[in-house]
């Protein structure tokens, strides 16, 4: 085993164990009143066939319906009892499950997490009680206009990547899953190798550690089936697509919206390009992030072109995508796109002022450290940035890697990611064209 402390502008320094079993621990004492443990599996619906799309995300529910020791309900019991809190939740690229509990408490709570995950029953009874529950959430997303208009995106920037299906997977799929696949994507997917355990909290490091390692050697020793050794077989390896050669351009009709909507996005790189990101996450904010932003005080304060614009440097393990959103009138959408444009033209053509630079850096940075003040918000971020890219440095390096960003770096972003004349064009209109 490896331990390791890693250097940051963070005061107390965050503790990196590596386990015999691949499992890596991270541990930080932090001073407040609770403790958070938060469990990240490379696994989320990248990984998953088409034929079982959904999979990763059905399988987090059925995490919490117990364990040969634990029966469906009695985690939720001990752990609220105790006042403590549980949640997870389900992406492209990971799934991750926490707690948070008073210091006092983490003892005796960090085990009942870990038995869930590496002991889940999965029983037949159990997943067909809990299909219907999948299905409604699928019909729910499906009647959300905003997530609508996401997927719809997502299916326009990505042909081959895995990110251009749902996270929650369709009807026509969920209906079909069976049990027995759900076992076997639990046995291959749900191993120490393939988690970071991050716990932040007040109390010492040696006893997080040593609290979370117990936990995992308690559950490995009841799994019912033998553990998977070694790297994982079989795990999806992708290459990004190309940026698009033209304007790519896609109209819908969707009776529901009061407003249309223009969704104009690029591919840009992800986190296997981390370094990449940085000046196109301050573009984001220069763009569309703020009352302040270029495209905000033009486009909504000065000219009510629009209900509402917002731009976000999307990042996927893969590839990201530059994603730029607005609520307006349907006679204003080819206005709109237009000055959109424009606005990334000016960004081709002109280097951004030291002033504004600086105000940009600071608030990209800022959000970033305010964002992680809490423990689940740090432990969050380690889990994060360990399971995706395999280092916490990359977490604990942002802020600082954002004040490095500079005009020359900027313009040259923009120019390489972000061309004016190849992109995506997505449009959805209230009424029929």
């Amino acid at each position: 085993m490896v331990v390791t402390s890693v250097p940051s502008e963070i005061t107390n320094q965050p503790v990196v164990k590596r386990l015999a079993n691949g499992l890596t621990i991270i541990a930080e004492q932090m001073p407040t009143a609770a403790v958070n443990l938060n469990i990240w599996l490379r696994v989320g619906s990248r990984v998953e066939s088409d034929a079982i799309n959904g999979m990763a995300h059905f399988l987090e529910h059925m995490i919490f319906k117990g364990t040969p020791q634990l029966q469906c309900g009695e985690f939720e019991r001990l752990i609220e009892e105790r006042g403590a809190i549980t949640n997870a939740a389900t992406s492209q690229d990971y799934t991750h499950y926490y707690i948070t509990t008073a210091p006092q408490d983490f003892d005796k709570l960090a085990p009942l997490q870990v038995e869930l995950l590496l002991n889940a029953k999965l029983h037949d009874g159990d997943f067909e009680r809990e299909r219907p529950v999948i299905l409604e959430e699928i019909r729910r997303s499906e009647d959300n206009p905003r997530r609508r208009v996401f997927q719809h995106s997502m299916t326009l920037n990505f042909e081959q990547l895995p990110y251009r299906r749902t996270v929650l997977g369709p009807t026509s799929v969920i209906e079909q899953l069976s049990a027995k696949q759900m076992r076997d994507f639990h046995r291959r997917w749900y191993q120490p190798q393939n988690m970071t355990a991050v716990v932040v909290g007040d109390l010492p490091v040696e006893q997080l550690i040593a609290t979370v390692e117990q936990s995992f050697d308690q559950a490995l020793a009841k799994r019912r089936q033998k553990s998977v050794t070694g790297p994982l077989e079989g795990v999806p390896v992708s290459t990004p697509e190309e940026p698009f050669e033209a304007i790519s351009r896609v109209d819908y009709t969707d009776g529901t919206l009061q407003q249309a909507r223009l969704v104009m996005s690029w591919r840009v790189p992800g986190l296997r390009q981390l370094s990449e990101t940085y000046a196109l996450d301050v573009v984001a904010s220069i763009l569309g992030q703020g009352r302040t932003a270029r495209m905000v005080q033009d486009l909504r304060e000065t000219r009510a072109l629009v209900n509402s614009i917002s731009t976000s440097n999307i990042t996927y393990g893969e590839q990201g995508v530059f994603y730029i959103s607005a609520n307006l009138a349907t006679e204003q959408l080819e206005t709109v796109e237009t000055e959109v444009l424009a606005h990334i033209q000016r960004l081709h053509d002109e280097l951004v002022s030291e002033a504004e630079l600086s105000r940009v850096r600071t608030q990209v940075a800022n959000r970033y450290v305010f964002g992680n003040e809490t423990s689940s918000d740090r432990a969050s971020m380690y889990g994060y940035y360990h399971a995706l890219t395999g280092d916490i440095e990359n977490a604990l390096n942002y802020p600082t890697a954002i004040r490095t960003v500079d005009a020359e770096m900027i313009q040259s972003a923009v120019r390489r990611y972000l061309p004016i004349t190849a992109y995506g064009a997505l449009r959805l209109h209230p009424e029929a064209i």
